[in-house]
């Protein structure tokens, strides 16, 4: 999830929030990894929600392209995404019950731009406190994720 989060923090997750309210776009979550095979041990990712379900979601010369409601919108993301994305995804429909996510880091990320998306079951719960190293010690960074 580089440029938010680094390999090595420890970052403690909200378990609560979800159970009052559904994940939005924009925020940091905490999942399992999608399509574990059997006996697999259980992977844990951290990633940026982009699409919500039964949006689609499309990448095209690095911009994220969300359509809801028959309307297309670009994705502002240049507030947590400094660098320029260099692959292309064709239009992905999120199913229901399911989010799709990024990571920060968007060129070296295994993430939902390789054709997956994550069951609401599997989200665990949302960032909210690095406490590892203690020099990035602090809440969890928020971003709009706002449509244009």
């Amino acid at each position: 999830m580089e440029t938010s989060f680094f390999e090595g923090q420890y970052v403690l997750v909200d378990k609560l929030t979800y159970h009052f309210h559904s994940p939005q776009r924009g925020d940091v979550i905490v999942f399992h990894k999608p399509n574990k095979k059997p006996n697999e041990p259980s992977e844990l990712y951290i990633k940026r929600i982009i699409g919500l379900p039964g949006e689609q979601v499309e990448i095209r010369e690095g911009r994220v392209y969300i359509t809801k409601d028959g309307e297309q919108q670009v994705l502002e993301e240049s507030e947590y995404i400094p660098l320029i994305t260099i692959y292309q995804m064709s239009p992905l429909t999120v199913p229901d019950g399911e989010y799709f996510v990024l990571g920060d880091n968007r060129n070296s990320s295994s993430d939902s731009h390789g054709g997956w998306t994550v069951p609401r079951e599997s989200i665990i719960g949302k960032v909210w406190l690095c406490y590892w190293p203690p020099s990035e010690w602090g809440l969890s960074p928020e971003y709009s994720a706002a449509l244009e």
